[in-house]
C-alpha cells in the first residue's frame, strides 16, 4: 500500500500482509483485513496508542474535525448590509439630496445627503457587528458540550474530545453515540448503525467484526463511518481516518452551504419593516405631490418628502432584535440552558405543553438500591453484605455487576464509572455484596432497546458460558420457567409468579424503580437466536431516585403560567405515578394513566381525546410512542416542548416545536436532534428557559413601542408644515440625530430588560398573536406618540411666539430664531423619550413598580441622551452639523409639564389595564 500525505491511503500495489508497518493503513481495503491485520496496518494494538505517538500523529494529521465550509467573505457580508431594503431607500434619499444641492446650491441639501450616508454606514456596520457577534456567541456556547469519546491509550480508558482523535486510536462506542471518525470494528455486540447523515438512508444496518469480501468501503460490514450513530449495541473500534479524510469530510467538501433559516419572528419584523418603509415612501411622495399642488416651493416640498422617509424608516430595528436574542441565549447559558438554534429563543415563549421524562429530569438521577426480592424474601439492600444471604443468591449480584454497559474511565482520582446511573447503582450493590468477585469475560450480548426493555449478556464463567439478564419485570418474567430458591433452580409456579408481581407492584407504589434479574447456564453449542429462553428468575431490585428539590416549585410555576406538564416515562406505571405525586405533577387520586401497550390500542382520535384529561401520565412507552404523543398535541394546536436523552427520543425531539436534550446523560444523537440542551438535566431549567423566552418576545414589543412612538413627533412637524403656514419645526438631520443617536442605547436597553415578575403567571401567548398588533400600534402611535408630538410642537411654537413671531411669517433656515425654535422641538422629543423609555419597561406595571434602576443599559442610555442633546444644543460643532442654536432655561422648564403629563396619563392608562386584567 502507498501512503499519501494528509491521511489519504491509496493502493498502488497488491497488499502483502507481512509488510504492514506503522503508518501504512490499507484505507481503501481495511474492511478486507482481519482485526489483527487492521491494527497492524495502523501501527496500533488492542491497548491503543501511547500518548507520545498520539501527539505525534495529531501534529501530522491535525484535529479530527470537518473544516468549516467556506462561507461568504466577511467583506461581502458587510457590503450586503448597505443594500437591503431600508438602506436602498436611504441611498435614494441621499442621492436626491446631493442632486438637489447640485441643482440649487445653498439649500443645505449636501449636508443632509452626507448625514444620510453616515446613517447608512453606521447602521450597516452595527448590523454586521451584531450578526457576527451572534455567530461567535453561538459557536462559543456550543463548545460547552464538546463530544467526548471513550478512548484507549496505553491500556487505560480515557475521555477525550473527539477533535483529539488520531488514526490508530481505539474507541469504545455504545448505543446513542455518534461515531466521531471512520473506524474498523474489532469487537461488536449487537451493533446497528444509522447512516442517514451519510447516505440519507435511515434504516439501521447491522455491523460485525468479520472480514468483508470486497465491495466499497462504505458498504463494509465491519466499518462504521464518521457521522453515523449507534442505534444499539456496544463496540470497540480502531480509527483509520479522521477529519476531512473521512467519508463525511468528503461529503462536506462537496456540499454547498445552505441558506440560514429565518425564524418566524424575524420574518415578521422584516415584513413590518417593509410595510413601514413602503408607507414612508408613499406618504413622502403623497405630500410632495400635495405640496406642489397647493403651491409649496419645490425644494421645500422636496425636503419635506425626504424628512418623512427618514422619520419613518426604523433603521435600528433588526440589529436590536439580533442583540436581544443573543443576550437572551447568553442569559440562558448562565441558567444551564444551551440554545443550539437562535430562533428557538422566541418559540419558547409560546410553549403550552412540556412532555418530560422522569428519570434525571424530575428526579436527581442518583440512584441507590433500596430493596431486594431474593428468592421470595424481601430484604433491604443494606442487608446485601458478604455472607450466606449473598452466597445463596449469587446469580443476582453477578447480574447486577456484569450485565451492564458502563465504561470505566481512568482519571486522576482513580477509576470512575460512566453511564446510566441505574447501572452504576447496581454495580455498587454488586461490589458491596461480592467485593472479591473476579471479572468474567463477555462473550456476547443481546442489547437493550426501548422495545425489548431488557439487556442480556453472555459471560465465560468457571462452570461454563452463562447468560445474565436484567430488565423490566414484565419483559423478563415471561421468559422464566424456573426460580432461584435457596441456591437451587425450582419450577416457577403461577402462585410464585403472582407473589413476584405483588412485590413488584408494592415496590413501584412506593416510588421505586424495579428491575428483574434472571440467568441461564448455556451449553457449549449455544446460539445467539435462542439465548433468552427458559431463564431462571433470580430476584428483583428496587432502586430509589429521589425527586429534585426544585422541581415541585417549577411545576407550580408551570401551572400558574398556563403550561401543562405531561410525564412520558419508560418506567413502571406505579413508579411514575408515585413520583408524579411527589413533585406535584398530579394531585388527584386517579389521574389517567396510560401504558405503551394501552396507547398502542388507541386510534389517533382516541389519543387526542384522552389528552383532554386534566391529569395524564404515560408510562412504559416504546420507541415511537413519544413522537406520536407530540404529534397528537400539535394537532390540538399546542406548542410542544419535549425532553429526551436516548436514540429513540430523536424523532420526538425533532417533531416537537422545542426539542430539549439532556446535557449530562443525553446521547449525541439526542443532542444533535434538539433545539436546546439542559446542561444540568434539570426540569427547573426548562421553566427558566421558558421565562427567558417569554421575556424576549415582550422585550421586542417594548423597544418596538419605544421606537415607533417617536416616529409620530417626527412626522407631525412635517404635516403641520404642509397644512399650516409655519416654518418646518424639525429638519431631516435632526430626525437622524434622534433615530441613530439619542435613542439607540435606550432602545437596546429595553431589548435586554429582565423578565417581568408576573410573566410566568400569565397564560402562554397565542400563536396568532402578532408582534405588531392594534394594541401596540394604538399605544405607540395614538397615545405616547401623540403626547410627544404635542410637546414638541408646543416647544417649537413657544419659542417662536416668545420672540414675537407672527403666524404666516416666513423664516430663513439660518435665522437665529428658527434655529432656536427647531432646537426646542428636537430637545422636547428627546426629553419625552427619556421619560418614555422608563414607561415602556412594562405595558401595564406602574413606574413605581418597575422603578428607575434595575437596567444599567437604560440608565446609561438616558445619560447618553442627555449628553448628546447638550452637545447638539450648546457646542459650535453640534450647532453647525445639526442646524441648532442654544436655548434658554425657560424652554427647558416649559417642557417639564408635558413630561409630567405623559407620565401621569400613562400611569392612568396602566391602571385601567390592570383593573381590566383583574376583572
Amino acid at each position: 500500500m502507498g501512503f499519501k500525505s494528509g491521511g489519504h491511503y491509496l493502493p498502488d500495489e497488491p497488499v502483502v500482509l507481512d509488510e504492514y508497518a506503522p503508518g501504512h493503513a490499507a484505507r481503501m481495503r481495511i474492511h478486507e483485513l482481519s482485526e489483527a491485520e487492521a491494527l497492524a496496518s495502523l501501527g496500533s494494538a488492542p491497548d491503543g496508542l501511547s500518548h507520545a505517538e498520539a501527539r505525534r500523529r495529531f501534529d501530522e494529521f491535525g484535529p479530527n474535525r470537518v473544516e468549516e465550509l467556506r462561507r461568504e467573505p466577511p467583506v461581502l457580508r458587510l457590503l450586503r448590509e448597505f443594500i437591503h431594503f431600508f438602506a436602498l431607500i436611504l441611498w435614494v434619499a441621499a442621492g436626491l439630496a446631493f442632486f438637489a444641492e447640485w441643482s440649487a446650491p445653498g439649500q443645505g441639501m449636501a449636508k443632509l445627503g452626507c448625514a444620510i450616508v453616515v446613517v447608512i454606514l453606521v447602521s450597516g456596520v452595527f448590523s454586521f457587528w451584531q450578526e457576527y457577534r451572534a455567530e461567535q456567541t453561538l459557536a462559543m456556547l456550543r463548545k460547552l458540550l464538546p463530544q467526548q469519546v471513550a478512548t484507549v491509550r496505553e491500556g487505560k480508558l480515557v475521555q477525550l474530545p473527539s477533535e483529539g482523535l488520531v488514526p490508530g486510536d481505539i474507541l469504545l462506542l455504545e448505543q446513542g453515540d455518534r461515531v466521531p471518525a471512520d473506524c474498523r470494528l474489532i469487537e461488536a455486540f449487537g451493533v446497528r448503525v444509522d447512516y442517514a447523515a451519510i447516505t440519507g438512508e435511515s434504516r439501521p444496518r447491522t455491523r460485525v467484526t468479520a472480514i468483508s469480501d470486497g465491495g466499497d468501503l462504505i458498504h463494509g460490514r465491519n466499518i462504521v463511518l464518521a457521522g453515523a450513530s449507534l442505534v444499539s449495541g456496544q463496540a470497540r473500534a480502531v480509527v483509520f481516518a479522521t477529519g476531512m479524510n473521512t467519508e463525511f469530510g468528503k461529503i462536506a467538501r462537496l456540499t454547498q452551504t445552505a441558506g440560514d433559516v429565518v425564524s418566524p419572528l424575524r420574518k415578521e419584523i422584516a415584513h413590518l419593516s417593509r410595510v413601514i418603509g413602503i408607507v414612508a415612501v408613499g406618504i413622502g411622495l403623497l405630500f410632495f405631490t400635495v405640496g406642489r399642488v397647493v403651491g409649496v416651493p419645490f425644494w421645500n416640498a422636496f425636503i419635506f418628502a425626504i424628512g418623512i422617509i427618514v422619520a419613518m424608516v426604523p433603521e435600528g430595528l433588526l440589529p436590536t432584535l439580533t442583540l436581544a436574542l443573543v443576550l437572551a441565549s447568553q442569559r440562558m447559558a448562565k441558567r444551564n440552558v444551551l440554545i443550539r438554534h437562535l430562533s428557538s429563543v422566541e418559540t419558547l415563549g409560546s410553549t403550552t405543553v412540556i412532555c418530560t421524562d422522569k428519570t434525571g429530569t424530575l428526579t436527581q438521577n442518583r440512584m441507590l438500591a433500596r430493596e431486594l426480592l431474593l428468592g421470595m424474601q424481601r430484604v433491604p439492600a443494606d442487608a446485601a453484605k458478604p455472607g450466606e444471604l449473598v452466597d445463596q443468591n449469587e446469580p443476582l449480584f453477578l447480574g447486577a455487576g456484569l450485565c451492564q454497559d458502563l465504561k470505566q474511565i481512568e482519571q486522576q482520582g482513580g477509576t470512575v464509572l460512566l453511564g446510566d446511573p441505574m447501572e452504576i447503582a447496581l454495580v455498587e450493590l454488586s461490589r458491596r455484596a461480592m467485593p472479591e468477585a473476579s471479572a468474567h469475560r463477555r462473550l456476547n450480548e443481546v442489547p437493550f432497546d426501548a422495545d425489548r426493555m431488557r439487556l442480556s449478556t453472555v459471560h465465560d464463567m468457571p462452570a461454563g458460558p452463562t447468560l445474565l439478564c436484567k430488565g423490566a419485570p414484565e419483559t423478563v418474567l415471561p421468559l422464566c420457567d424456573r426460580i432461584h430458591l435457596d441456591g437451587d433452580a425450582r419450577p416457577l409456579t403461577p402462585v410464585l409468579r403472582a407473589r413476584i408481581s405483588e412485590a413488584q407492584e408494592d415496590m413501584a407504589e412506593h416510588g421505586l424503580r424495579v428491575l428483574a434479574f434472571a440467568h441461564r447456564p448455556l451449553d457449549a453449542e449455544w446460539h445467539h437466536e435462542t439465548l433468552e429462553q427458559h431463564l431462571v428468575f433470580t430476584g428483583l431490585v428496587g432502586l430509589e431516585d429521589p425527586p429534585r428539590q426544585e422541581v415541585p416549585e417549577a411545576i407550580r410555576k408551570c401551572h400558574e403560567a398556563g403550561i401543562r406538564v405531561i410525564m412520558v416515562s419508560g418506567d413502571h406505571p406505579r413508579t411514575a405515578r408515585a413520583i408524579a405525586r411527589q413533585v406535584g405533577l398530579v394531585r388527584s387520586d386517579a389521574p389517567l394513566l396510560l401504558t405503551g401497550e394501552e396507547l398502542s390500542a388507541l386510534t389517533d382520535v382516541q389519543l387526542r381525546l384522552a389528552l383532554d384529561a386534566p391529569e395524564i401520565i404515560f408510562a412504559r412507552l416504546h420507541a415511537d410512542q413519544k413522537r406520536r404523543i407530540v404529534e397528537a398535541l400539535k394537532q390540538k394546536k399546542h406548542v410542544v416542548a419535549v425532553t429526551g436523552d436516548g436514540v429513540n427520543d430523536a424523532p420526538a425531539l425533532k417533531s416537537a416545536h422545542i426539542g430539549i436534550a439532556m446535557g449530562i446523560t443525553g446521547s449525541d444523537v439526542a443532542k444533535q436532534a434538539s433545539d436546546m440542551v439542559l446542561l444540568d438535566d434539570n426540569f427547573a431549567s426548562i421553566v427558566n428557559a421558558i421565562e427567558e423566552g417569554r421575556a424576549v418576545f415582550e422585550n421586542i414589543r417594548r423597544f418596538l413601542t419605544y421606537i415607533l412612538a417617536h416616529n409620530v413627533p417626527e412626522l407631525v412637524p412635517y404635516l403641520a408644515f404642509s397644512l399650516f403656514a409655519i416654518p418646518l419645526p424639525l429638519t431631516p438631520i435632526q430626525i437622524l440625530a434622534i433615530d441613530m443617536g439619542t435613542d439607540s442605547l435606550t432602545a437596546l436597553g429595553l431589548g435586554v430588560e429582565k423578565p417581568d415578575p408576573q410573566v410566568m403567571r400569565r397564560p402562554p401567548r397565542s400563536q396568532r398573536q402578532r408582534l405588531f398588533d392594534w394594541t401596540l400600534a394604538r399605544r405607540a402611535y395614538l397615545f405616547l406618540g401623540m403626547i410627544e408630538a404635542v410637546a414638541a410642537m408646543a416647544a417649537f411654537l413657544f419659542v417662536l411666539h416668545a420672540a414675537g413671531w407672527v403666524y404666516g411669517a416666513s423664516l430663513s433656515t439660518q435665522d437665529p430664531l428658527y434655529l432656536r425654535a427647531s432646537t426646542a422641538c428636537l430637545s422636547a422629543i428627546i426629553v419625552m423619550q427619556i421619560v418614555n423609555v422608563f414607561l415602556c419597561r412594562s405595558p401595564d406595571r406602574s413606574l413605581w413598580s418597575t422603578g428607575l434602576l434595575g437596567n444599567p443599559l437604560i440608565l446609561w442610555g438616558a445619560v447618553l441622551e442627555i449628553g448628546l442633546v447638550l452637545l447638539i444644543d450648546y457646542t459650535a460643532f453640534g450647532n453647525v452639523v445639526f442646524g441648532t442654536a442654544p436655548i434658554g432655561r425657560e424652554v427647558w422648564l416649559f417642557m417639564v409639564p408635558f413630561a409630567v403629563a405623559m407620565l401621569v396619563l400613562e400611569e392612568l392608562r396602566k391602571r385601567r389595564v390592570r383593573a381590566r386584567i383583574a376583572s
